[in-house]
């Protein structure tokens, strides 16, 4: 038999678009430029991201703090909609915000996109969230990847994730080990569902007959906005006003950067504990800021539950315990400060644009939250 000629398989042929990549490359240029610090050092296309740790010798015994994590399925919510410029806020948040739990300074930011085809509109507009989340968190974003998976994901699918790192001077680090009972729970309100649980709001009120159609009508309960509006609502970033109260000692914010200034704390705000409330809602998160003799007893009511969450509560039948260890319930961020502070820090988060609530304090117990 003859020997046929083989055919050529290329890479494009085989899904993958590196001139759509390089595409894309172009289109994120502006936004990730918008979010660098001084201590960038170059920047997008190397194989790796630069930055400047010179600053770190001004403190006595810097750590370095990192955290990671994704959109989860928070995306197929955007996909339904054809809108993808608030995911990326999302993603940074749920990393910035746990970077911040121990009292650190998120630095700089890296993400990974996974996707089915690559289309530089597409990563053009999700960047453009990621590098918004990255200012609001005072981050750089100073690398990452986009990946086409072809034969793996369909062409528009996409997923998400990220990774921060930030820094806090060792002295200076929140742990939760001077909690006492006495102290005093403030909890900093949500922005709706955030990030987590959205599995169970897809099977409750997305994926449900007639529902995805539903998702752009405006809703009275709702405020007018759409339950996709209210549900793609980008999660909270805490970090500029806590980070603020704790280096001003209650009286004003901290301009990004100011951290790692080596300028001292000495009218630092003594927060004893913080809890990012992600997956798990208030009851799995905040027992993660507690001592083992203590208890925290959060009052029901004592903040509003946004709408959106009620929805999804409703629509799925929850009791209360199974919401509280599901979603945030309008309490995206909590911190843990003796009873003398809390009405200066209260005031110092308001003054900075959060809405604070007293929602319970600290008892004697085992580690749990308890509701009263």
């Amino acid at each position: 038999m003859a020997d046929k000629e083989a055919e050529m398989i290329t890479y494009k042929a085989a899904g993958v678009d590196t001139a759509e990549g390089e595409r894309a490359v172009n289109a994120i240029k502006e936004s990730v430029r918008s979010t660098y610090r001084p201590e960038v050092i170059g920047g997008i296309g190397g194989f790796a991201g630069l930055f400047s740790a010179a600053a770190f010798k001004e403190m006595d015994d810097p750590v370095l703090v990192s955290g990671t994590d994704g959109v989860g399925t928070k995306i197929r919510v955007a996909q339904l909609l054809g809108k993808h410029d608030t995911v990326g806020v999302d993603l940074v948040a749920m990393c910035a915000n746990d970077v911040l739990v121990v009292g650190a300074e998120p630095l700089f930011f890296l993400d990974y996109i996974a996707i089915g085809k690559l289309d530089s509109d597409l990563v053009g507009t999700i960047v453009s969230g990621i590098a918004e989340g990255c200012r609001q968190a005072g981050c750089a974003l100073i690398g990452g990847e986009m990946a086409e998976h072809p034969g793996v994901m369909a062409e528009r699918d996409y997923d998400l994730s990220g990774f921060c790192v930030g820094v806090a001077e060792r002295s200076k680090m929140v742990d939760g080990s001077s909690v006492v009972p006495g102290d005093i729970v403030l909890g900093l309100a949500s922005s709706g569902v955030h990030s987590n649980g959205f599995s169970l709001v897809r099977k409750a009120v997305v994926e449900v007959d007639g529902a995805e159609s539903a998702l752009a009508l405006p809703r009275l309960a709702l405020g007018g906005r759409s339950l996709g509006e209210a549900l793609l609502e980008p999660t909270r970033i805490y970090v500029k006003s806590v980070l603020g109260l704790m280096h001003s000692g209650g009286t004003g914010g901290m301009a990004p950067g100011e951290a790692t200034g080596g300028e001292g704390t000495g009218g630092a705000m003594p927060i004893k504990a913080m809890a990012h409330i992600t997956g798990g809602g208030i009851t799995e998160n905040l027992n993660r800021a507690l001592p083992e003799d203590c208890d925290a007893r959060v009052r029901r009511g004592s903040w509003p539950v946004p709408r959106v969450i009620e929805t999804v509560v409703e629509a799925a039948s929850l009791t209360p315990d199974e919401a509280y260890k599901t979603f945030n319930m309008g309490i995206g961020f909590a911190l843990i400060l003796d009873p003398a502070a809390a009405p200066v820090a209260a005031a110092s988060l308001r003054a900075a644009g959060e809405k604070v609530f007293e929602i319970g304090e600290i008892v004697k117990g085992s580690g749990k939250v308890v509701y009263a």
